[in-house]
């Protein structure tokens, strides 16, 4: 049943356009543990989510193969910037041309590097920061983040439900227990509102008050 509702839903919402597809089929193809792409459904939520904040500036941890990031940049203000940023520089021949040759490469700046060293070189406000890096240091890159996003601005973070394994006593893995912490973290920080969305893998919408 939950495939065939997979399939209902993606039937009936926006497509997600031949550039995507592609890129989505080729991270499948060739690629290993292809399931780190956002997807059609989330990548149509990251765009609306967008397009009501109505971001000048985001700033992305985690750019994997740029599906989310080219997701985001649709949503983008006329003008915009998008900053993501990848650990891994084995992926940076396959993602950088996508990036690069896509209708939104003007507003999207790649950078390959740590995350914890790179974002305080950046000297930006930010509306809207995704965090979908290494789950063991989430709440590193929060408190990274959390001065550099603007009041009224948003943090999401992705994979916050983590296949379940947060409610599971038995797994006590580094990245399971980093994103344990993270939701701990949240839930008792008095200075932003927030939300878990049970998409896919969990999503995570915070709003700094």
């Amino acid at each position: 049943m939950e495939e065939l509702l997979e399939e209902y839903i993606l039937s009936h919402i926006d497509e997600e356009g031949e550039y995507l597809k592609r890129l989505n089929r080729d991270t499948h193809v060739n690629l290993l543990r292809p399931r780190m792409l956002s997807g059609h459904l989330q990548g149509r939520i990251l765009k609306m989510l967008c397009r009501m904040i109505r971001p000048d500036k985001i700033l992305e941890l985690g750019t994997f193969t740029g599906y989310s990031a080219l997701c985001m940049a649709e949503g983008l203000n006329p003008g915009g910037v998008l900053h993501t940023i990848e650990m891994d520089d084995e992926l940076e021949d396959f993602t950088r041309p996508y990036l690069e040759q896509s209708p939104y490469k003007e507003n999207i700046r790649f950078h390959i590097g740590d995350a914890i060293k790179v974002v305080p070189t950046l000297d930006e406000t930010f509306d809207l920061v995704f965090i979908d890096a290494d789950k063991r240091h989430y709440c590193e890159y929060y408190d990274l983040v959390f001065d550099k996003v603007r009041p009224g601005g948003f943090i999401l973070a992705d994979n916050t439900l983590w296949d379940g394994k947060i409610i599971d006593p038995q797994a006590r893995d580094g990245q399971t227990v980093g994103i344990r912490k993270f939701n701990d973290l949240i839930a008792s920080d008095t200075r932003v509102e927030k939300v878990i969305i049970p998409l896919r893998d969990g999503l995570t919408l915070i709003w700094k008050k």
